[in-house]
């Protein structure tokens, strides 16, 4: 059975972006696109106003979102077969348990103009820290419309440690390989104040032994790389959030790695995740790996 691409909706314009660009994604890879709302208006509104006295307000406004994002959906790509969902249950679990049997789970920026257009809502934030499966997080201006020229862009992944980073790199490499684009392998290095030296025959020396660790950690983490995908190596000085959220000023997806950790139920996001998942300029998603 093919997994299908999960988008949660709520009505939002930002929940109106991401299905357009789940049904971009949906139609390249041959997938099918479900549409899911979740909310606890069973819980608010009773139980006896589903059975004895009619659908609830709640009820028929939820109705009501799925339907018109499945038309919107149908539009854009009217080959992809979509199907809708809605949860008496609250969003962030709902969604959670949908990414059980995701291909990928698709879900938009929820702040509200101004300042709060450029932050992450927490149901996005939660269920991409916890999800079992990719969470992808429709970043970028509140204008953006999610184009189509916008999947021709390159796919950027920021490579950290190895075990973090390597099913990142293999859904990143599907990724390029899908929309036929080059695909940016980047990893970031510092070299430490207690390093530095004026000495003029020392100079530059710390500088070169970080950045060869940086190449070589590169080079480990794409040495299973595929072939068929135009591939880009590249490594940059300075703060790993900061190098990835530059990258994204001119990408179209930027894709970082999560771990996992058995038993553990908090937010399981590292510091550079969390902030591109705030800040980048473009798509993030955000790919989990077991420790």
């Amino acid at each position: 059975m093919e997994l299908p691409l999960v988008v949660g909706v709520d009505g939002s314009e930002p929940s109106l972006r991401a299905v357009d660009w789940a049904a971009d994604e949906a139609a390249l890879r041959g997938v099918p696109l479900r549409l899911v709302y979740a909310s606890l208006w069973e819980r608010y509104e009773g139980a006896a106003l589903t059975t004895g006295l009619g659908r609830s307000s709640e009820q028929v406004l939820a109705d009501n979102i799925v339907e018109a994002a499945a038309k919107r959906a149908h539009r854009r790509e009217a080959d992809v077969k979509i199907s809708t969902e809605v949860l008496p249950e609250e969003p962030v679990a709902g969604l959670l348990r949908e990414g059980h049997t995701a291909f990928a789970l698709v879900l938009g920026s929820r702040g509200r103009g101004g300042i709060a257009e450029m932050l992450l809502g927490s149901v996005s934030l939660a269920v991409a820290a916890r999800a079992t499966c990719p969470v992808i997080v429709l970043r970028g201006s509140h204008d953006h419309q999610a184009k189509q020229s916008d999947m021709r862009g390159r796919v950027v992944v920021g490579i950290g440690e190895e075990l973090e980073s390597s099913a990142a790199v293999c859904f990143a490499f599907q990724e390029a390989a899908e929309r036929r684009v080059p695909l940016e392998a980047v990893r970031a290095w510092r070299c430490p104040g207690s390093e530095t030296t004026d000495h003029p025959l020392m100079a530059g020396e710390p500088a070169r032994l970080h950045e060869e660790r940086a190449a070589a950690a590169l080079d480990a983490a794409l040495r299973d790389a595929p072939t068929g995908v135009e591939l880009r190596r590249r490594t940059a000085e300075g703060p790993a959030r900061k190098v990835l959220l530059d990258t994204s000023a001119d990408a179209a997806l930027l894709v970082v790695g999560a771990l996992r950790h058995h038993g553990y139920f908090g937010l399981q996001l590292g510091r550079v995740a969390h902030a591109v998942l705030h800040h980048s300029a473009c798509p993030v998603a955000v790919v989990p790996r077991r420790a």
